[in-house]
């Protein structure tokens, strides 16, 4: 099974990674940067697996670049432990 299975455990996953990257001094700035990159990637290359993240890629279509930084910023915080 996938992360990307289950809202609970790509919370979890996004979660751990960004803990991961804040600890090994990692910018905030390069780590926003790098969650609007994986949500591009994500929207462009991966089939949404459950209701949270088809909303998700539907707020990202019609998002301007501004406003897909602002979901990645929000998910960010989402995930933040």
């Amino acid at each position: 099974m996938s992360v990307l299975d289950n809202w609970q455990e790509w919370k979890r996953f996004l979660g751990n990674k960004m803990d991961n990257a804040e600890h090994r001094g990692m910018p905030g700035g390069a780590i926003e940067k790098l969650a609007y990159e994986i949500g591009d990637y994500l929207y462009a290359n991966v089939d949404p697996k459950n209701e949270q993240e088809r909303v998700l890629a539907d707020l990202w279509s019609v998002a301007s670049e501004s406003e897909q930084k602002a979901i990645a910023s929000c998910m960010m915080k989402l995930v933040q432990k």
